[in-house]
């Protein structure tokens, strides 16, 4: 059972976040049908306390589309930022998530995808649909490069040269064998892992007893400039798989608005930038590649910043206000008149 919350976002007074009452296991089709239908009943009462009246519904997970047509909605958008389909799990697990996912697609407004894969993946069977990548708030790794003084007490422990990763640890995603192969043939410097660690307890027991692997956890997106500040590299070991190819990672901006110098197996995004990303295949490949990208001439950081530039989260927005006006007949205003 999971209790019933919401509460609002600090400093950021007109976002609300709110957690339906949950009674019934998921796993059970019934008791997924009450949990759905406690869940609409509760978003109903607090877009009517909140003064929404007929929303736009934006949907991210496939499992909710049990609410399109059904919250007084004006039109429904339904945002794909992963194919949840092909990661490892039953078939029947897979055959529902594709059954709602291919629901949800025929009764959205319109359809934005984050990745070329998603794209043709959908085209068949999403009407109004739209591409639309990741971004990054470039301004906010600025100081990554631009920083002076000591590093932070945490950072200034590792031994040099340290190559970070910052993002998920899941071993749909990070290669695992890559990793600890990385660490058996390092013989200087370290590997610094930071992000929610979702790998199986074996994994990170192993990884914990490796004396020149760091795992962090996740960390304030605030901190994780000044932490970045001791990287020497930024790598991204990731499996290449079906489901990868979906993926268009947000750590591929954060990384380029860093600066740093980048090695990455030949997953997609990163392969698509050979100008700012070393791109490795095995641990000597890739220790091979780390290390050339320490050796890096001079100017490619800056370069980086750049491309980062033209990511920002503040042009996407203007994508996806374009949609919205498309989906509800009306001028939606962009980032330079606000929403």
């Amino acid at each position: 059972m999971r209790d019933e919350a919401t509460w609002t976002v600090a400093d950021i007074p007109n976002i609300t976040i709110t957690r339906p009452l949950k009674l019934f296991p998921n796993r059970l089709s019934g008791g997924r049908i009450l949990n759905e239908a406690i869940s609409r009943a509760h978003i109903r009462r607090e877009a009517r306390r909140l003064g929404l009246d007929r929303p736009i519904l934006w949907l991210n997970p496939h499992d909710a589309v049990h609410m399109a047509g059904r919250m007084n909605e004006r039109a429904v958008i339904y945002d794909i930022t992963d194919d949840w389909i092909s990661p490892t799990q039953s078939a029947a697990t897979s055959r529902r998530i594709a059954a709602q996912d291919a629901a949800l697609c025929s009764r959205a407004d319109a359809v934005i995808v984050c990745s070329q894969r998603l794209f043709d993946m959908k085209r068949g069977v999403a009407r109004n649909l739209h591409l639309i990548p990741n971004g990054v708030d470039a301004s906010h790794y600025e100081r990554i490069l631009d920083g002076a003084g000591p590093l932070c007490a945490e950072a200034a422990e590792w031994p040099r040269p340290v190559l970070g990763y910052t993002g998920t640890l899941h071993a749909e995603r990070v290669d695992v064998g890559l990793i600890e192969a990385l660490a058996a043939r390092m013989q200087k410097g370290c590997l610094v892992l930071i992000g929610p660690n979702f790998l199986p307890a074996e994994v990170s027991a192993r990884w914990r007893a490796m004396p020149n692997v760091f795992l962090l956890g996740p960390k304030p997106y605030q901190q994780l400039p000044e932490l970045m500040r001791a990287f020497d590299v930024c790598i991204t070991p990731h499996k290449v798989t079906i489901f990868t190819e979906s993926l268009n990672p947000i750590k591929l901006w954060e990384y380029l608005a860093a600066g740093k110098p980048i090695v990455s197996t030949a997953v997609a995004g990163f392969r698509d930038y050979p100008q700012f990303v070393q791109i490795a295949d095995g641990a000597d490949g890739f220790l091979a590649a780390a290390q050339g990208a320490l050796c890096e001439p001079p100017g490619i950081a800056q370069a980086r910043r750049e491309e980062a530039r033209r990511h920002s989260w503040e042009a996407r927005l203007d994508e996806v206000t374009a949609v919205l006006a498309s989906c509800t007949n009306q001028t939606v205003k962009g980032t330079g008149d606000g929403l």
